[in-house]
């Protein structure tokens, strides 16, 4: 049997890392949570990990850091169990990534999370 971290990346995860990476954060949510609700597998958490760092990325923009330090580290738990790559995407990277994201949401704090170096912002990769 073959493990769904072989299987080719299902459509509306392609879309959702476009989204994503285009830093689309609330379409990628839309995109990626109508996947996850479509999954009855365990895979399902790595679609839920990577939608929750991009709602993140959308709880910087809003400067809510509240909801950005809870999704990262979230997100990044649920991804977690899938690194070092699943169905073609770099988890270990994306996690390095949300890491470096969450330092900086840190030691920004609420007050000044309006100047949060955007160059910071995750981006999901393929693996290989």
């Amino acid at each position: 049997m073959t493990s769904p971290c072989q299987e080719p990346q299902p459509a509306l995860l392609r879309r959702g890392i476009e989204q994503f990476n285009r830093g689309e954060f609330f379409e990628q949510h839309e995109t990626l949570e109508d996947l996850w609700r479509e999954e009855s597998r365990p895979i399902r958490t790595l679609y839920q990990g990577i939608l929750q760092i991009g709602v993140a990325m959308y709880h910087v923009q809003r400067r809510n850091h509240h909801g950005a330090v809870y999704m990262l580290t979230r997100g990044s738990d649920y991804l977690r169990p899938f690194a070092p790559s699943c169905q073609g995407v770099d988890v270990a990277d994306l996690l390095q990534q949300a890491a470096r994201a969450l330092d900086e949401v840190e030691r920004l704090g609420p007050k000044r999370l309006d100047t949060f170096e955007w160059s910071l912002s995750p981006r999901v990769r393929g693996s290989g």
